[in-house]
């Protein structure tokens, strides 16, 4: 039976007499889903409580949150946690529960206790002393409530967090892992996490954040994904969840520094002694990798200086308050999370409320009833999470909400959509959204987190752009206030406090006001490079700036970012940028929104570059693929008075994407170069299978070899 980590023995489906019945109606919405997204196509449309929902019905992980939704107002079920991880119908069923919703997170009785004073611990150099400040000064504040489970929040004072981290460090010491040497981290979001996330900081260590499995059958992704970065940061430890540690092994056969594979539980059995470890403010805090980190792992060194630099500034600029809280559903292995939302939160002393991204995704409605239970003032989101509340909450379910404890929502860490952002501001509205809330946020791991932020109360400034002059000149000429159809750019604001920007060309020379071009930085809180990569580095520096590998334009000391440096595609002398043709193309009726790519590609005949479209789609009857190929070829008329050179189509999860969502433009454009996309993720997992079993081979050879000696030796 698969249960979600941490579950309880609550009444499940196969303990309740109206089994058969609930099979067969939880099998007849699976039909009809998988026939909604498929209409007349080749797709099992007649599924088995064995069918697995990607590979035969081709459901995704967010087309499951639809069948979630579905079911819970059809069958009057509702799901625990983690129900979205099922691979078929019948480990669906192992998630039912009967009773409450769990969207009973926002009626919790837990209460915020009154907040810490305003003082800062200005003087800190590393984060160890931050934590070590907040537990001296107020040790039984809260830090954070955490809903590891949404209807059984946990609260966490700093001193319990400095004890329970002050543990993991000794665990640690006694492993024998020493002072500088890299733990990885693989955990869900939790208090364990936390606790094991500064245990690595007190024992001197570096913690190198990576995501755990959300399904079984994804361990496999998980071996080659992870053990590049492990081989990479030479991992000597990997603390994880008990049910982890067969991954672990695995993982192990590939890292071959990888001596050390703990669970929390078992670093918590030694007792808590002071940390006495000393580390400078020039030492590295921990390793950030960026997505697309499988083929050539890129660990983005910060230290504890750049962390904290950017950490102040971030706070001067958004005005934090004293009765301000934090309420955020973002995963702790990517920076706008771990470092925006809680080590935002701990430095400013304001309390985080947390919840899991799984949670979120359940049902999003549970983000934003936190906000309204412990009327949180501060939040942030990808532009999905905001299009996603949209599109998924429905109107009973926002009965007696209240948002209007919100001053400002970070729309970040992807291409910002004005249409979402006027979308959800217009359906939040009555429930008591305040005007220009939601705010663009600009940064990249490489800075640390941000970079450009408007100030508060500025909200989403949309400049509106000449869009023929735009894609031909570069030049964002303002539009004419009569012009239908202009180019909207929304606005990132100015550079942090210790922090520059500029704009440049392609030979490096700086641009004046409304000119796109490259962006590069520079300032306190800018790494030192990537770890053990020298490769990376050189693409990363130009002189004393860094290449942010996005563009961009100026207007009078605020940023508008247009799209990433590599994607920019030329055709007919002027510049396509791809990311509103994806987005547009994914809004026909047939197309998989969010699975569009456009590519520019060489055509070695004539020496130009080609825009090629490529977009995922269920639909297999020939005509009706045919009048969606001229939609996206009327479409791209539109947008940029030219049609696209190719447009083919796809099969649902085809086009690659990053653990958090994100298109791998480049990798996919490589695949589609070579005429293997198709068959690419089969041989994906053809390759990492046998690169366990060698794993395995070798383990099995050495612990022979070790057998055989212990028996001639006795």
């Amino acid at each position: 039976m698969l249960r979600p980590l941490g579950a309880t023995t609550e009444t499940t489906f196969s303990e309740s007499t109206d089994a058969r019945a609930l099979s067969s109606g939880l099998l007849q919405l699976v039909a009809a889903l998988a026939k909604d997204l498929s209409p007349g196509g080749s797709r099992q449309t007649s599924p088995t409580l064995d069918s697995r929902f990607n590979e035969d019905l081709g459901l995704d992980s967010l087309t499951l949150v639809e069948l979630l939704l579905r079911a819970e107002r059809d069958l009057g079920v509702s799901f625990r946690d983690g129900a979205i991880a099922a691979a078929t119908p019948r480990e669906l069923l192992q998630f039912i529960q009967f009773g409450p919703a769990a969207e009973a997170i926002g009626a919790t009785t837990e209460e915020l206790p009154s907040r810490p004073v305003g003082e800062v611990p200005s003087s800190a150099e590393t984060l160890s002393e931050v934590l070590a400040w907040h537990a001296r000064k107020h040790p039984e504040h809260t830090h954070a409530l955490v809903f590891e489970r949404p209807e059984s929040p946990q609260s966490l004072t700093y001193q319990a967090l400095y004890d329970r981290a002050s543990a993991i460090a000794a665990s640690l010491r006694e492993e024998g892992i020493a002072v500088g040497q890299v733990v990885a981290l693989m955990l869900p979001t939790s208090i364990a996490y936390l606790a094991s996330f500064f245990g690595i900081l007190l024992a001197g260590c570096i913690p190198v954040p990576i995501y755990p499995p959300a399904r079984r059958n994804q361990i496999v992704a998980h071996v080659e994904r992870h053990a590049g970065i492990l081989r990479n940061a030479g991992a000597r430890g990997l603390i994880t969840v008990p049910e982890g540690r067969a991954l672990a092994k695995l993982l192990r056969g590939q890292a071959p520094n990888l001596e050390a594979v703990m669970s929390v539980g078992e670093l918590l059995k030694t007792p808590a002694v002071p940390a006495a470890t000393s580390v400078a403010s020039g030492d590295i805090a921990f390793l950030q990798y960026t997505s697309g980190s499988t083929g050539n792992p890129k660990g983005v060194a910060l230290t504890h200086a750049n962390l904290l630099a950017n950490i102040r500034a971030l706070a001067a600029r958004i005005q934090v308050r004293g009765d301000d809280v934090f309420v955020s559903w973002l995963p702790l292995y990517h920076d706008m999370g771990l470092i925006g939302a809680w080590l935002g939160s701990l430095y400013s002393g304001i309390p985080l409320v947390l919840m899991s991204p799984v949670s979120f995704l359940t049902r999003p409605v549970r983000w934003l009833r936190l906000i309204d239970r412990h009327r949180g003032t501060l939040t942030a989101s990808p532009n999905f999470g905001y299009q996603f509340c949209v599109d998924k909450i429905a109107d009973a379910d926002l009965e007696g909400l209240d948002l209007s404890s919100l001053r400002l929502c970070f729309n970040g860490a992807e291409p910002i959509s004005p249409d979402t952002v006027q979308r959800f501001e217009k359906r939040f509205t009555p429930y008591g959204l305040a005007k220009n809330v939601v705010t663009p946020a600009y940064g990249l791991a490489e800075s640390s987190l941000a970079l450009a932020i408007p100030p508060p109360g500025q909200g989403t400034v949309l400049d509106r752009v000449e869009r023929e002059v735009f894609y031909r000149s570069g030049q964002a000429e303002p539009a004419d206030a009569a012009d239908p159809d202009p180019l909207l750019c929304p606005c990132c604001g100015p550079a942090l406090a210790g922090e520059e920007l500029r704009i440049v060309d392609d030979a490096g020379r700086e641009l004046p006001d409304r000119q796109e071009g490259r962006i590069q930085f520079k300032g306190r809180s800018s790494t030192s490079g990537y770890y053990l990569n020298p490769e990376a580095n050189e693409t990363l520096f130009s002189g004393d700036w860094l290449e942010s590998g996005d563009r961009g334009y100026m207007v009078e000391g605020q940023l508008y970012v247009t799209g990433r440096e590599k994607d920019v595609i030329i055709r007919g002398g002027r510049n396509i940028h791809p990311q509103e043709l994806e987005e547009s193309v994914g809004d026909i009726a047939g197309i998989r929104k969010g699975c569009v790519v456009a590519l520019g590609t060489l055509d070695r005949r004539t020496g130009s570059e080609r825009l090629v479209v490529l977009a995922e789609t269920r639909e297999s009857q020939p005509m009706r693929r045919t009048q969606l190929r001229e939609a996206i070829l009327a479409r791209t008329r539109e947008l940029f008075t030219l049609p696209a050179d190719e447009v083919l189509l796809l099969s649902p999860h085809t086009v690659l994407k990053t653990s958090s969502g994100k298109i791998r433009r480049h990798a996919t454009r490589r695949l589609y170069e070579q005429g293997t996309l198709e068959s690419a993720r089969l041989r994906q997992h053809l390759h990492l299978g046998r690169l366990a079993i060698a794993a395995v081979a070798r383990r099995l050879v050495r612990q022979c070899r070790v057998a055989l000696y212990s028996a001639w030796a006795w």
